[in-house]
């Protein structure tokens, strides 16, 4: 069992690498490995304007973002024409990624892996709305990256 992992790279083209999809479904399945059934989750890679665009229209934020998460667990009607369940789509910017890894002096492939990890936990129905559903999701991503020894993406680190 175990999520599918379909990465779909719809810049024109880029710089930024992207890690190979063998890793994105390694830390999917490492986030979602309370599920039991079979799961299917597409990732799209995107640049800033793309990642911007959609930012706006389903958050209302002008502005490009890491990651949004978009989920089809409630969609039972697609589900079952299906035969196995749609966790969603996670849309990875690319260039906020590598950004964000060099601001924060981070491998950038330990951030890949923490965005990953972060929008299958959105899909899974965590959040972080209020102080105690961030603590809690905080809490299980710094646990499951210590799992694969990668540090806590929230401490301030000093070069």
């Amino acid at each position: 069992m175990g999520i599918e992992v379909i990465v779909q790279d719809g810049r024109e083209s880029s710089d930024d690498e992207v890690p190979p999809s063998s890793d994105f479904s390694d830390w999917a399945n490492l986030a979602a490995s309370e599920l039991s059934d079979e799961s299917q989750l597409t990732i799209h890679i995107v640049d800033p304007v793309e990642s911007q665009q959609l930012n706006l229209q389903y958050r209302g934020k002008n502005k490009p973002t890491n990651v949004l998460s978009f989920s089809y667990v409630d969609d039972e009607m697609l589900s079952e024409v299906v035969n196995h369940r749609l966790l969603g789509d996670l849309v990875i910017c690319a260039e906020i990624v590598q950004e964000e890894a060099a601001r924060k002096q981070c491998p950038v492939n330990d951030h890949w892996t923490h965005l990953t990890i972060h929008g299958v936990l959105h899909l899974l129905g965590y959040d972080h709305e209020t102080k105690q559903q961030a603590e809690e999701m905080e809490a299980l991503e710094i646990s499951l990256l210590a799992s694969i020894h990668i540090n806590n993406p929230y401490e301030v680190t000093h070069k």
